[in-house]
């Protein structure tokens, strides 16, 4: 937090929450930080509910609403705005379904920090969630980039950042653990049977025969030397087109 000043007095931090044990433990790491940091925030939860039951919220969502008034934070819960139809989960095309998922609850978070005032947006993901990012993108969309811990967007009215980026999957899991948290299922209409779910597996082989190789990709991320990259040529747009 203190690298990519994510948190500034007087702030008013949406935290989205999935139900996840990751945005579990960010809901009680900002609201225990909040206790004894040396800046005032506000801090309210926000679910986007994947499975609505008419129009009552549905399962998953009653739960998260009842963990956040535990750790005593107010959470306001959102009827998912797309779903994928029947037509397009049977397709196959997995890429088409998560990114429309994903691009439709970004904008419901977007637009509610938006409508109520709220300058940051914390969501939970950590160090193996970038590490998967960047994979992602360079096996399958040929680029270099990935999630950072802090991104301002819209000329600077929103940050989203990531309190947990410097933390691996299993350190917030062990935090969730010895805190009493319990991950709540969340909906995936693919099961989690996503290019996200390959590369983890992915590199979960590299990582068990390079045990220091998770710790070299991370610190490679912010160790690039540009002079010893390609540049985009006429070749590239050739071989895409091909």
């Amino acid at each position: 937090m203190g690298d990519y000043s994510m948190l500034s007095n007087g702030d008013r931090v949406l935290v989205g929450v999935s139900g996840g044990i990751d945005s579990l433990v960010l809901v009680w790491l900002l609201q225990g930080w909040r206790k004894k940091a040396p800046i005032s925030y506000t801090i309210q939860g926000v679910h986007v509910d994947m499975e609505p039951e008419g129009e009552r919220p549905g399962s998953v969502a009653r739960q998260v609403a009842a963990c956040l008034k535990g750790l005593g934070i107010p959470c306001q819960i959102l009827p998912v705005a797309w779903k994928p139809s029947e037509e397009l989960l049977e397709s196959g095309n997995t890429k088409d379904v998560c990114f429309k998922c994903s691009r439709s609850r970004r904008t419901q978070l977007f637009g509610y920090a938006d409508h109520h005032g709220y300058g940051k947006l914390a969501l939970g993901h950590h160090r193996d969630d970038i590490i998967e990012t960047f994979f992602i993108n360079m096996m399958h969309a040929g680029n270099l980039s990935t999630m950072v811990p802090r991104q301002d967007l819209f000329s600077g009215r929103l940050a989203i950042i990531r309190p947990l980026a410097y933390l691996e999957k299993k350190e917030v899991e062990r935090i969730g653990a010895n805190v009493g948290l319990q991950a709540i299922r969340s909906f995936c209409p693919l099961s989690e049977k996503t290019r996200r779910i390959d590369i983890h597996l992915m590199l979960e082989q590299i990582y068990d025969q390079l045990p220091n190789a998770k710790k070299h990709i991370f610190a490679a991320l912010s160790n690039v030397r540009p002079e010893y990259l390609l540049r985009s040529t006429r070749r590239d747009s050739h071989a895409d087109a091909s």
